[in-house]
């Protein structure tokens, strides 16, 4: 499962919050490209500053964002403080970044952490295929109750199957996915009925 990676610093903004400027002859980091150290130029034929790494040349602005319309620049200025920030941003090691809700109990032994995203997405679909049953159960109670036109029973029946069979869809690849890590544990993997 993917994470997400949180950080309130902004080693790019001086103490008078102008945003960092770059000239050919610094020396950037550019963490979407490689780990290293790079030297800008000036590419004249594109009009914009760039540096190579194995035969490529990737081109920025000079407030190092690719285009105008990017949201925070791709470069930063090769110092320790953004070799640090850089490297405690892409290490991994997010524990001080990271709030954990723990909801087991002392006896638990084993747990597997997952992302709030994916707990939401499997919320979701729960409760969009309770809402489903919820309506199949009241078509099936018009239809005894004989509320509903016989002719209308036929197209009212298909569309019910319909959205329980894509229901039905949803909630496997949902157990799937919820399979996964629960077969590395003492658990079997649940099968759909």
């Amino acid at each position: 499962m993917p994470n997400s990676i949180r950080t309130t610093s902004n080693t790019q903004t001086t103490t008078n919050s102008t945003p960092a400027t770059f000239k050919a002859g610094d020396s950037v980091l550019c963490p979407s490209v490689g780990n290293g150290a790079y030297k800008l130029f000036n590419d004249k034929e594109y009009d914009c500053l760039g540096f190579t790494l194995n035969g490529k040349t990737y081109h920025y602005r000079n407030d190092g964002k690719v285009s105008r319309d990017d949201a925070a620049p791709s470069l930063f200025h090769d110092t320790t403080a953004n070799r640090q920030a850089i490297a405690t941003l892409y290490s991994g090691s997010q524990s001080s970044q990271r709030k954990v809700i723990d909801t087991t109990k002392a006896d638990d032994k084993e747990v597997i952490l997952i992302s709030s995203h994916d707990l939401s997405h499997i919320a979701c679909d729960i409760s969009g295929a309770i809402t489903i049953l919820n309506d199949v159960g009241q078509l099936l109670a018009l239809i005894h109750y004989e509320k509903v036109e016989p002719h209308s029973v036929i197209s009212m029946a298909r569309l019910a199957h319909d959205a329980t069979d894509t229901w039905a869809t949803l909630l496997n690849d949902q157990l799937e996915a919820i399979n996964e890590p629960l077969v590395m544990t003492g658990y079997n993997r649940e099968v759909a009925r």
